[in-house]
Protein backbone atom coordinates (compact mmCIF):
# COMPACT_ATOMS: atom_id res chain seq x y z
CA UNK A 1 0.00 0.00 0.00
CA UNK A 2 2.98 2.32 1.04
CA UNK A 3 4.36 1.92 -2.52
CA UNK A 4 1.17 2.42 -4.12
CA UNK A 5 0.97 5.41 -2.87
CA UNK A 6 5.01 6.74 -3.01
CA UNK A 7 4.01 5.73 -7.01
CA UNK A 8 1.23 7.60 -7.37
CA UNK A 9 2.42 10.62 -5.66
CA UNK A 10 5.75 10.53 -7.30
CA UNK A 11 3.68 10.07 -11.17
CA UNK A 12 1.37 13.13 -9.81
CA UNK A 13 4.51 15.57 -9.18
CA UNK A 14 6.14 14.68 -12.58
CA UNK A 15 2.87 15.51 -14.45
CA UNK A 16 2.54 18.45 -12.66
CA UNK A 17 6.03 19.85 -13.36
CA UNK A 18 5.35 18.91 -16.90
CA UNK A 19 2.60 20.63 -17.53
CA UNK A 20 3.81 23.75 -15.98
CA UNK A 21 4.60 27.49 -17.73
CA UNK A 22 7.48 27.96 -18.48
CA UNK A 23 8.23 30.51 -15.61
CA UNK A 24 6.99 27.53 -12.70
CA UNK A 25 8.75 24.73 -14.46
CA UNK A 26 12.13 26.21 -14.77
CA UNK A 27 11.72 27.00 -10.76
CA UNK A 28 11.14 23.86 -10.02
CA UNK A 29 13.41 21.99 -12.25
CA UNK A 30 16.35 19.36 -11.59
CA UNK A 31 19.84 21.11 -10.46
CA UNK A 32 21.91 18.93 -12.80
CA UNK A 33 22.56 20.24 -16.46
CA UNK A 34 20.70 18.97 -19.33
CA UNK A 35 22.48 16.74 -22.14
CA UNK A 36 23.51 18.68 -24.84
CA UNK A 37 21.63 18.37 -28.23
CA UNK A 38 23.61 16.13 -30.54
CA UNK A 39 22.76 15.07 -34.25
CA UNK A 40 21.76 12.05 -32.94
CA UNK A 41 19.00 13.89 -30.16
CA UNK A 42 17.60 16.49 -32.58
CA UNK A 43 15.13 19.39 -30.90
CA UNK A 44 11.84 18.49 -30.52
CA UNK A 45 10.14 19.77 -33.35
CA UNK A 46 6.95 22.13 -33.08
CA UNK A 47 3.58 19.83 -33.43
CA UNK A 48 2.51 20.89 -37.24
CA UNK A 49 -0.73 23.36 -35.94
CA UNK A 50 0.88 25.39 -34.02
CA UNK A 51 0.68 29.09 -33.98
CA UNK A 52 3.72 31.06 -35.22
CA UNK A 53 4.93 33.80 -32.70
CA UNK A 54 4.40 37.38 -33.77
CA UNK A 55 5.31 40.56 -32.84
CA UNK A 56 2.97 42.80 -30.75
CA UNK A 57 1.07 44.38 -32.69
CA UNK A 58 0.61 47.96 -32.59
CA UNK A 59 -2.68 49.62 -32.22
CA UNK A 60 -4.13 51.06 -34.91
CA UNK A 61 -3.82 55.11 -35.39
CA UNK A 62 -7.53 56.81 -34.27
CA UNK A 63 -8.17 53.36 -32.03
CA UNK A 64 -8.78 53.76 -28.35
CA UNK A 65 -5.85 52.87 -26.92
CA UNK A 66 -4.31 54.87 -23.79
CA UNK A 67 -0.15 55.55 -23.76
CA UNK A 68 2.03 57.94 -22.36
CA UNK A 69 4.31 59.35 -25.02
CA UNK A 70 5.55 62.90 -26.66
CA UNK A 71 4.41 65.05 -29.75
CA UNK A 72 7.85 64.18 -31.02
CA UNK A 73 7.24 60.53 -31.08
CA UNK A 74 3.50 60.97 -31.97
CA UNK A 75 4.55 62.79 -35.55
CA UNK A 76 7.58 60.08 -36.10
CA UNK A 77 5.40 57.18 -35.87
CA UNK A 78 2.52 59.14 -38.34
CA UNK A 79 0.08 58.96 -35.58
CA UNK A 80 -0.12 63.08 -36.17
CA UNK A 81 0.47 65.11 -38.78
CA UNK A 82 3.48 67.42 -39.73
CA UNK A 83 0.47 70.10 -39.68
CA UNK A 84 -0.82 69.21 -36.27
CA UNK A 85 3.05 68.87 -34.71
CA UNK A 86 3.77 72.21 -35.60
CA UNK A 87 0.48 73.46 -33.85
CA UNK A 88 1.53 72.03 -30.84
CA UNK A 89 4.76 73.62 -30.98
CA UNK A 90 3.15 77.31 -31.82
CA UNK A 91 1.26 76.53 -28.47
CA UNK A 92 3.86 75.35 -25.89
CA UNK A 93 7.51 76.45 -27.30
CA UNK A 94 6.88 79.80 -25.54
CA UNK A 95 7.02 78.60 -22.39
CA UNK A 96 9.29 75.91 -22.88
CA UNK A 97 11.18 75.87 -26.56
CA UNK A 98 12.41 72.95 -28.03
CA UNK A 99 11.31 70.98 -24.94
CA UNK A 100 7.89 70.91 -26.19
CA UNK A 101 8.77 68.29 -28.43
CA UNK A 102 9.44 65.88 -25.41
CA UNK A 103 6.99 66.77 -23.37
CA UNK A 104 4.99 64.26 -21.75
CA UNK A 105 1.65 63.36 -23.10
CA UNK A 106 -1.39 61.00 -22.61
CA UNK A 107 -2.99 59.71 -25.40
CA UNK A 108 -6.72 58.15 -25.89
CA UNK A 109 -7.47 57.38 -29.62
CA UNK A 110 -5.63 60.48 -31.43
CA UNK A 111 -7.03 62.81 -28.61
CA UNK A 112 -4.02 63.76 -26.70
CA UNK A 113 -3.34 66.37 -23.50
CA UNK A 114 0.22 67.77 -23.00
CA UNK A 115 1.17 68.32 -20.05
CA UNK A 116 4.45 71.05 -20.12
CA UNK A 117 6.06 73.98 -17.66
CA UNK A 118 8.94 74.93 -15.58
CA UNK A 119 9.36 74.98 -11.70
CA UNK A 120 11.32 78.34 -11.29
CA UNK A 121 13.69 79.25 -8.64
CA UNK A 122 14.30 83.52 -7.98
CA UNK A 123 17.34 84.64 -5.72
CA UNK A 124 16.84 88.35 -5.84
CA UNK A 125 18.71 91.53 -4.52
CA UNK A 126 18.05 94.81 -5.47
CA UNK A 127 19.82 98.50 -4.23
CA UNK A 128 16.13 99.50 -3.18
CA UNK A 129 12.91 98.92 -2.24
CA UNK A 130 10.79 99.66 -4.99
CA UNK A 131 10.12 96.57 -6.82
CA UNK A 132 8.05 92.92 -6.11
CA UNK A 133 10.10 89.86 -7.70
CA UNK A 134 8.50 91.44 -10.95
CA UNK A 135 10.08 94.80 -11.92
CA UNK A 136 8.82 95.71 -15.34
CA UNK A 137 7.88 99.14 -15.83
CA UNK A 138 7.65 99.74 -12.10
CA UNK A 139 9.15 103.37 -10.58
CA UNK A 140 12.17 103.53 -8.85
CA UNK A 141 11.68 105.43 -5.04
CA UNK A 142 13.49 109.07 -5.29
CA UNK A 143 16.34 108.31 -2.53
CA UNK A 144 16.79 110.40 0.56
CA UNK A 145 18.01 114.07 -0.25
CA UNK A 146 15.98 114.58 -3.28
CA UNK A 147 12.78 117.01 -2.99
CA UNK A 148 10.42 114.44 -2.05
CA UNK A 149 7.14 113.42 -4.27
CA UNK A 150 4.29 115.25 -2.92
CA UNK A 151 2.38 114.65 -0.98
CA UNK A 152 5.28 116.07 1.90
CA UNK A 153 4.46 113.17 4.20
CA UNK A 154 5.87 110.42 1.38
CA UNK A 155 8.98 108.37 2.60
CA UNK A 156 12.08 107.79 0.18
CA UNK A 157 13.40 105.47 2.76
CA UNK A 158 13.54 102.65 0.28
CA UNK A 159 15.00 104.62 -2.00
CA UNK A 160 18.51 104.90 0.20
CA UNK A 161 17.79 100.81 1.32
CA UNK A 162 17.81 97.84 -0.54
CA UNK A 163 16.15 94.27 -0.21
CA UNK A 164 16.79 90.71 -0.71
CA UNK A 165 13.98 87.93 -2.00
CA UNK A 166 13.50 84.57 -3.04
CA UNK A 167 10.75 83.32 -5.07
CA UNK A 168 8.84 80.50 -7.21
CA UNK A 169 5.92 82.72 -7.69
CA UNK A 170 7.16 82.58 -11.94
CA UNK A 171 6.56 78.74 -12.04
CA UNK A 172 4.33 77.76 -14.63
CA UNK A 173 2.38 75.14 -15.42
CA UNK A 174 0.05 74.51 -19.00
CA UNK A 175 -1.96 71.90 -20.54
CA UNK A 176 -2.81 71.32 -24.52
CA UNK A 177 -5.60 69.43 -25.51
CA UNK A 178 -6.21 68.41 -29.03
CA UNK A 179 -8.65 66.83 -31.11
CA UNK A 180 -7.59 64.26 -34.02
CA UNK A 181 -7.66 66.29 -37.39
CA UNK A 182 -10.76 66.10 -39.13
CA UNK A 183 -10.67 66.70 -42.91
CA UNK A 184 -7.96 69.19 -42.15
CA UNK A 185 -9.62 71.10 -39.51
CA UNK A 186 -7.29 71.05 -36.09
CA UNK A 187 -8.93 72.01 -32.99
CA UNK A 188 -6.89 72.50 -30.03
CA UNK A 189 -7.22 74.05 -26.50
CA UNK A 190 -4.26 75.60 -24.25
CA UNK A 191 -4.84 76.33 -20.29
CA UNK A 192 -1.69 77.47 -19.18
CA UNK A 193 -1.16 79.33 -15.38
CA UNK A 194 1.99 80.80 -12.79
CA UNK A 195 1.65 81.78 -9.21
CA UNK A 196 1.42 85.50 -9.73
CA UNK A 197 -1.95 85.60 -9.45
CA UNK A 198 -2.58 89.75 -8.60
CA UNK A 199 -2.71 90.49 -4.14
CA UNK A 200 -1.47 93.44 -2.69
CA UNK A 201 2.14 94.02 -2.02
CA UNK A 202 2.85 92.58 1.42
CA UNK A 203 2.62 94.92 3.86
CA UNK A 204 3.63 94.03 7.56
CA UNK A 205 0.95 96.63 8.72
CA UNK A 206 -2.41 95.56 6.82
CA UNK A 207 -1.21 92.35 5.32
CA UNK A 208 -0.56 90.11 2.84
CA UNK A 209 2.23 89.33 4.97
CA UNK A 210 5.00 88.61 2.96
CA UNK A 211 4.97 84.87 4.41
CA UNK A 212 1.70 84.66 2.55
CA UNK A 213 3.12 86.59 -0.51
CA UNK A 214 5.91 84.33 -1.30
CA UNK A 215 5.20 81.12 -0.14
CA UNK A 216 1.70 80.80 -0.54
CA UNK A 217 1.37 82.46 -3.72
CA UNK A 218 -1.93 82.57 -5.63
CA UNK A 219 -2.67 80.91 -8.74
CA UNK A 220 -3.29 83.10 -11.92
CA UNK A 221 -4.44 82.24 -15.58
CA UNK A 222 -2.03 83.34 -18.22
CA UNK A 223 -3.60 81.58 -21.04
CA UNK A 224 -7.16 79.91 -21.96
CA UNK A 225 -8.44 79.97 -25.17
CA UNK A 226 -9.56 77.58 -28.39
CA UNK A 227 -7.67 77.59 -31.62
CA UNK A 228 -9.28 76.10 -34.70
CA UNK A 229 -7.08 75.68 -37.81
CA UNK A 230 -8.40 75.41 -41.54
CA UNK A 231 -7.12 75.45 -44.93
CA UNK A 232 -8.91 78.90 -45.41
CA UNK A 233 -8.63 80.72 -41.76
CA UNK A 234 -7.52 79.87 -38.54
CA UNK A 235 -9.42 81.18 -34.95
CA UNK A 236 -8.62 81.81 -32.15
CA UNK A 237 -10.93 82.62 -29.24
CA UNK A 238 -9.90 82.96 -25.95
CA UNK A 239 -7.15 84.64 -23.59
CA UNK A 240 -3.92 84.49 -25.20
CA UNK A 241 -0.61 86.78 -26.11
CA UNK A 242 -1.93 90.05 -27.70
CA UNK A 243 -1.06 90.28 -31.92
CA UNK A 244 0.16 93.76 -31.13
CA UNK A 245 3.88 93.30 -31.09
CA UNK A 246 3.37 89.89 -32.37
CA UNK A 247 4.45 88.69 -28.78
CA UNK A 248 4.64 84.93 -28.56
CA UNK A 249 7.64 85.26 -31.33
CA UNK A 250 9.64 87.61 -29.84
CA UNK A 251 10.44 87.87 -26.35
CA UNK A 252 14.26 89.18 -25.37
CA UNK A 253 16.46 86.47 -23.20
CA UNK A 254 16.72 87.43 -19.30
CA UNK A 255 16.97 85.90 -16.56
CA UNK A 256 14.37 88.11 -14.71
CA UNK A 257 10.77 88.09 -14.99
CA UNK A 258 9.64 89.42 -17.81
CA UNK A 259 8.39 91.87 -19.14
CA UNK A 260 11.19 94.09 -18.95
CA UNK A 261 10.86 97.72 -19.15
CA UNK A 262 10.08 98.61 -22.69
CA UNK A 263 8.45 95.10 -23.65
CA UNK A 264 5.27 94.81 -25.05
CA UNK A 265 4.06 92.47 -22.65
CA UNK A 266 -0.12 91.15 -22.27
CA UNK A 267 -2.46 89.12 -22.16
CA UNK A 268 -6.19 89.14 -23.31
CA UNK A 269 -9.68 88.19 -23.98
CA UNK A 270 -9.48 88.32 -27.97
CA UNK A 271 -11.24 86.91 -31.24
CA UNK A 272 -8.25 86.45 -33.85
CA UNK A 273 -8.56 85.53 -37.64
CA UNK A 274 -5.33 84.84 -39.13
CA UNK A 275 -4.04 83.16 -42.42
CA UNK A 276 -0.14 82.12 -43.11
CA UNK A 277 0.89 82.05 -46.90
CA UNK A 278 3.62 79.55 -46.62
CA UNK A 279 6.84 78.78 -49.07
CA UNK A 280 9.90 77.46 -48.87
CA UNK A 281 11.68 80.77 -49.54
CA UNK A 282 8.78 83.09 -47.83
CA UNK A 283 6.53 82.88 -45.52
CA UNK A 284 3.71 85.29 -45.03
CA UNK A 285 1.26 85.44 -41.89
CA UNK A 286 -1.42 87.80 -41.67
CA UNK A 287 -3.93 88.14 -38.91
CA UNK A 288 -6.63 90.58 -37.30
CA UNK A 289 -8.18 90.46 -33.86
CA UNK A 290 -11.14 92.32 -31.78
CA UNK A 291 -9.16 92.64 -27.86
CA UNK A 292 -10.75 93.35 -24.65
CA UNK A 293 -11.28 97.27 -24.86
CA UNK A 294 -8.71 99.37 -22.31
CA UNK A 295 -11.62 100.13 -20.51
CA UNK A 296 -15.11 98.01 -19.95
CA UNK A 297 -17.11 101.44 -19.99
CA UNK A 298 -15.76 102.24 -23.29
CA UNK A 299 -17.58 99.73 -25.14
CA UNK A 300 -15.98 99.27 -28.10
CA UNK A 301 -13.67 96.57 -28.65
CA UNK A 302 -9.47 97.40 -29.44
CA UNK A 303 -8.66 96.58 -32.67
CA UNK A 304 -5.50 94.77 -33.81
CA UNK A 305 -3.70 93.54 -36.81
CA UNK A 306 -0.75 93.32 -38.11
CA UNK A 307 2.06 91.21 -40.92
CA UNK A 308 4.98 89.29 -40.14
CA UNK A 309 7.43 87.68 -42.73
CA UNK A 310 9.71 84.66 -42.41
CA UNK A 311 12.43 83.45 -44.71
CA UNK A 312 12.53 79.61 -43.84
CA UNK A 313 15.60 79.20 -45.06
CA UNK A 314 17.66 81.51 -42.57
CA UNK A 315 17.57 80.26 -39.37
CA UNK A 316 19.03 81.09 -35.35
CA UNK A 317 18.83 80.09 -32.13
CA UNK A 318 17.16 82.01 -29.42
CA UNK A 319 15.79 82.08 -26.13
CA UNK A 320 12.35 83.51 -25.00
CA UNK A 321 12.51 84.55 -21.86
CA UNK A 322 14.50 82.27 -19.76
CA UNK A 323 13.07 78.83 -20.77
CA UNK A 324 12.78 78.59 -24.48
CA UNK A 325 14.99 78.08 -26.43
CA UNK A 326 14.34 77.36 -29.97
CA UNK A 327 15.21 77.91 -33.52
CA UNK A 328 13.62 80.19 -35.47
CA UNK A 329 13.35 81.48 -39.29
CA UNK A 330 14.58 85.57 -39.43
CA UNK A 331 11.57 87.25 -39.69
CA UNK A 332 9.91 90.89 -39.49
CA UNK A 333 6.62 91.91 -38.07
CA UNK A 334 4.44 95.12 -38.75
CA UNK A 335 1.65 95.55 -36.10
CA UNK A 336 -1.41 98.27 -35.33
CA UNK A 337 -3.25 99.08 -32.66
CA UNK A 338 -6.41 100.86 -32.20
CA UNK A 339 -8.69 101.64 -29.11
CA UNK A 340 -11.16 103.97 -27.77
CA UNK A 341 -11.52 105.19 -24.56
CA UNK A 342 -15.03 106.61 -23.24
CA UNK A 343 -14.71 107.66 -19.85
CA UNK A 344 -17.29 110.16 -17.67
CA UNK A 345 -16.78 113.82 -17.84
CA UNK A 346 -14.45 115.86 -15.21
CA UNK A 347 -17.10 115.99 -12.63
CA UNK A 348 -18.34 114.62 -9.19
CA UNK A 349 -21.50 114.02 -10.86
CA UNK A 350 -21.01 113.70 -14.84
CA UNK A 351 -23.68 113.48 -17.02
CA UNK A 352 -22.33 112.84 -19.94
CA UNK A 353 -19.10 111.16 -21.58
CA UNK A 354 -16.34 111.94 -23.09
CA UNK A 355 -14.74 110.10 -26.08
CA UNK A 356 -11.43 109.77 -27.45
CA UNK A 357 -9.41 107.62 -29.96
CA UNK A 358 -5.81 106.66 -30.22
CA UNK A 359 -3.35 104.64 -32.52
CA UNK A 360 -0.21 102.70 -31.74
CA UNK A 361 2.30 100.95 -34.09
CA UNK A 362 4.77 98.16 -33.44
CA UNK A 363 7.55 96.67 -35.65
CA UNK A 364 9.66 93.70 -33.82
CA UNK A 365 12.57 91.90 -35.87
CA UNK A 366 14.92 88.34 -35.31
CA UNK A 367 17.92 88.48 -37.21
CA UNK A 368 20.03 85.18 -37.22
CA UNK A 369 23.77 87.39 -37.10
CA UNK A 370 25.20 83.99 -36.98
CA UNK A 371 22.86 81.32 -38.07
CA UNK A 372 22.11 77.93 -36.62
CA UNK A 373 19.75 75.32 -37.81
CA UNK A 374 19.84 73.32 -34.20
CA UNK A 375 19.71 74.44 -30.77
CA UNK A 376 22.75 72.65 -29.60
CA UNK A 377 24.67 74.63 -32.19
CA UNK A 378 27.39 76.58 -30.61
CA UNK A 379 29.15 79.86 -32.26
CA UNK A 380 25.66 81.24 -32.75
CA UNK A 381 24.72 85.01 -32.55
CA UNK A 382 21.13 86.82 -32.66
CA UNK A 383 19.80 89.94 -32.48
CA UNK A 384 15.77 90.91 -31.52
CA UNK A 385 14.46 94.45 -31.65
CA UNK A 386 11.26 96.06 -31.35
CA UNK A 387 10.04 99.94 -31.53
CA UNK A 388 6.31 101.06 -30.34
CA UNK A 389 5.46 104.16 -30.70
CA UNK A 390 1.56 105.33 -30.27
CA UNK A 391 -0.75 106.73 -27.17
CA UNK A 392 -2.97 105.30 -24.62
CA UNK A 393 -1.10 101.90 -25.01
CA UNK A 394 0.78 102.11 -21.22
CA UNK A 395 -2.00 98.45 -20.09
CA UNK A 396 -0.01 96.95 -22.69
CA UNK A 397 3.24 96.56 -20.90
CA UNK A 398 3.85 95.17 -17.25
CA UNK A 399 3.54 97.65 -14.41
CA UNK A 400 3.68 100.98 -16.62
CA UNK A 401 1.62 104.37 -15.83
CA UNK A 402 4.31 106.50 -15.53
CA UNK A 403 3.05 107.51 -12.27
CA UNK A 404 0.52 109.90 -13.87
CA UNK A 405 -3.01 109.70 -12.18
CA UNK A 406 -5.59 111.96 -12.67
CA UNK A 407 -6.07 115.38 -11.83
CA UNK A 408 -7.21 116.02 -8.58
CA UNK A 409 -10.87 117.19 -8.56
CA UNK A 410 -11.68 119.67 -5.97
CA UNK A 411 -15.23 120.76 -5.45
CA UNK A 412 -16.16 124.29 -5.92
CA UNK A 413 -19.85 123.98 -6.22
CA UNK A 414 -21.41 125.37 -2.96
CA UNK A 415 -24.48 123.63 -3.21
CA UNK A 416 -22.57 120.00 -2.66
CA UNK A 417 -21.37 119.11 0.60
CA UNK A 418 -18.39 117.31 1.93
CA UNK A 419 -15.90 116.42 -0.29
CA UNK A 420 -16.06 115.69 -3.91
CA UNK A 421 -14.72 112.63 -5.78
CA UNK A 422 -14.10 111.93 -9.93
CA UNK A 423 -15.95 108.82 -10.75
CA UNK A 424 -12.88 107.35 -12.65
CA UNK A 425 -13.53 104.15 -14.58
CA UNK A 426 -10.44 103.62 -16.22
CA UNK A 427 -6.87 102.50 -15.50
CA UNK A 428 -4.37 105.26 -14.48
CA UNK A 429 -1.55 106.19 -17.00
CA UNK A 430 -3.35 106.24 -20.12
CA UNK A 431 -5.61 109.02 -20.52
CA UNK A 432 -6.30 112.65 -18.42
CA UNK A 433 -7.92 115.53 -18.57
CA UNK A 434 -6.68 118.93 -19.18
CA UNK A 435 -7.78 120.94 -16.49
CA UNK A 436 -7.54 124.90 -14.95
CA UNK A 437 -7.70 126.46 -11.42
CA UNK A 438 -11.24 127.84 -12.39
CA UNK A 439 -13.28 125.00 -14.10
CA UNK A 440 -12.05 122.06 -13.40
CA UNK A 441 -13.12 120.42 -16.30
CA UNK A 442 -11.82 120.26 -19.63
CA UNK A 443 -10.87 117.93 -22.67
CA UNK A 444 -9.74 114.55 -22.47
CA UNK A 445 -5.73 113.51 -23.84
CA UNK A 446 -3.90 110.41 -24.66
CA UNK A 447 -0.42 109.84 -22.76
CA UNK A 448 1.65 109.39 -25.43
CA UNK A 449 4.94 106.88 -25.49
CA UNK A 450 7.70 105.83 -27.46
CA UNK A 451 9.63 102.78 -26.60
CA UNK A 452 12.52 100.46 -28.20
CA UNK A 453 13.95 97.59 -26.80
CA UNK A 454 17.21 95.78 -28.64
CA UNK A 455 18.87 92.56 -27.34
CA UNK A 456 21.59 89.88 -28.09
CA UNK A 457 22.49 86.77 -27.56
CA UNK A 458 25.42 84.52 -28.70
CA UNK A 459 25.74 80.69 -27.47
CA UNK A 460 29.55 80.25 -27.18
CA UNK A 461 31.55 77.33 -29.59
CA UNK A 462 32.78 74.27 -28.42
CA UNK A 463 29.51 73.81 -25.74
CA UNK A 464 27.23 72.30 -27.90
CA UNK A 465 25.28 75.96 -27.74
CA UNK A 466 24.96 74.78 -23.62
CA UNK A 467 26.63 77.87 -22.27
CA UNK A 468 25.34 81.41 -23.84
CA UNK A 469 25.55 85.45 -22.65
CA UNK A 470 22.61 87.92 -23.47
CA UNK A 471 22.26 91.55 -23.01
CA UNK A 472 19.40 93.72 -23.79
CA UNK A 473 18.74 97.82 -23.81
CA UNK A 474 15.69 99.85 -23.78
CA UNK A 475 14.52 102.69 -22.99
CA UNK A 476 11.15 104.58 -22.86
CA UNK A 477 9.97 107.81 -23.30
CA UNK A 478 7.03 110.23 -23.60
CA UNK A 479 6.42 113.79 -24.79
CA UNK A 480 3.51 114.74 -22.78
CA UNK A 481 3.37 113.37 -19.42
CA UNK A 482 4.91 116.62 -17.45
CA UNK A 483 2.28 118.71 -19.83
CA UNK A 484 0.06 117.14 -16.96
CA UNK A 485 1.77 117.69 -13.95
CA UNK A 486 2.53 121.05 -11.78
CA UNK A 487 5.81 121.78 -10.61
CA UNK A 488 6.71 120.39 -7.42
CA UNK A 489 7.95 123.58 -5.78
CA UNK A 490 4.74 125.71 -6.74
CA UNK A 491 1.81 125.83 -3.78
CA UNK A 492 -1.44 124.16 -3.87
CA UNK A 493 -4.54 126.83 -3.17
CA UNK A 494 -6.92 123.99 -1.94
CA UNK A 495 -11.09 124.87 -2.82
CA UNK A 496 -9.60 126.80 -5.72
CA UNK A 497 -9.87 124.77 -8.39
CA UNK A 498 -8.40 120.98 -9.40
CA UNK A 499 -4.50 120.41 -9.98
CA UNK A 500 -2.47 118.06 -11.54
CA UNK A 501 -0.01 115.74 -9.92
CA UNK A 502 3.69 116.89 -9.16
CA UNK A 503 6.26 116.38 -11.52
CA UNK A 504 8.19 114.92 -9.14
CA UNK A 505 5.73 112.05 -9.14
CA UNK A 506 5.68 111.11 -12.64
CA UNK A 507 8.54 109.68 -15.12
CA UNK A 508 8.90 111.09 -18.41
CA UNK A 509 11.91 108.70 -19.15
CA UNK A 510 13.42 105.39 -18.19
CA UNK A 511 17.18 103.33 -19.02
CA UNK A 512 17.61 100.41 -18.38
CA UNK A 513 20.20 97.23 -19.48
CA UNK A 514 21.25 94.54 -18.35
CA UNK A 515 23.52 91.28 -18.80
CA UNK A 516 22.62 87.75 -18.66
CA UNK A 517 24.60 84.60 -18.72
CA UNK A 518 22.85 80.84 -18.68
CA UNK A 519 24.07 77.13 -18.64
CA UNK A 520 22.32 74.66 -19.58
CA UNK A 521 23.69 71.61 -16.99
CA UNK A 522 21.31 68.85 -18.52
CA UNK A 523 18.71 68.44 -20.38
CA UNK A 524 15.42 70.55 -18.96
CA UNK A 525 17.60 71.68 -16.25
CA UNK A 526 19.20 75.17 -16.74
CA UNK A 527 20.59 78.32 -14.16
CA UNK A 528 20.93 81.94 -15.06
CA UNK A 529 22.93 84.72 -13.34
CA UNK A 530 22.05 88.85 -14.28
CA UNK A 531 23.11 92.07 -13.68
CA UNK A 532 20.26 94.86 -14.55
CA UNK A 533 20.65 98.46 -14.00
CA UNK A 534 17.10 100.45 -13.76
CA UNK A 535 17.23 104.83 -13.93
CA UNK A 536 14.13 106.46 -14.20
CA UNK A 537 14.65 110.35 -14.63
CA UNK A 538 11.47 111.81 -13.09
CA UNK A 539 9.24 115.02 -13.96
CA UNK A 540 12.19 117.61 -12.33
CA UNK A 541 15.12 116.31 -13.64
CA UNK A 542 16.18 114.01 -10.59
CA UNK A 543 17.19 110.71 -11.10
CA UNK A 544 16.53 107.37 -9.32
CA UNK A 545 18.51 104.37 -10.00
CA UNK A 546 18.06 100.27 -9.14
CA UNK A 547 20.58 97.67 -9.48
CA UNK A 548 19.18 94.66 -9.52
CA UNK A 549 21.42 90.86 -9.43
CA UNK A 550 19.19 87.96 -9.81
CA UNK A 551 20.31 84.36 -9.72
CA UNK A 552 17.69 81.86 -10.70
CA UNK A 553 17.21 77.69 -11.32
CA UNK A 554 14.71 76.45 -13.94
CA UNK A 555 13.59 72.58 -14.41
CA UNK A 556 11.64 72.96 -17.64
CA UNK A 557 9.51 69.77 -18.89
Amino acid sequence: MTLRLAAAFGLATTTLWLSAPPALAQTTAPTAAPTPLTAQTPPPASPPDAPVAQPPEQPAAGSHFVEVTSPRALRDRGVTTQAEHDSAMADIAPSTGDRAEDATTVVVGKWSATLYGFAEADFINDSTQSFNDVAGNGQILRPNGVPPVLPANQDTYGGNNGRTQMSVRNSRLGLRLAAPEFHKIRVSGLVETDFEGYVPAPNAASGPSESQFFSSPSLRIRHAMVRIETPIVDLLVGQYWDLFGWQELYRPNSVQIQGLPGELYSRDAQVRVSHTFSGKAVSLDVAIAARRPPSRDSQMPEGQGGVRLALPWWTGVTTSGATATSVLPASVAVTGDVRQFTVPEFSATPTRSVSLSTEAVAVDAFIPVIPARHESEGNALSLNGEFVTGSGMSDLYTNFTGGLTFPTYVNTNPNVEGTATYPQDVDNGMVTFEVDNTAGNGSLHAIQWTTFLVGLQYYLPGLGGHVWVSGNFARTSSDNITQFTRSSTGNVVVNQGSYYPSNASVCPSENFFDANLFWQAVPGVRFGFEYANFNDEYGDGAHAINNRFQFSGFFIF
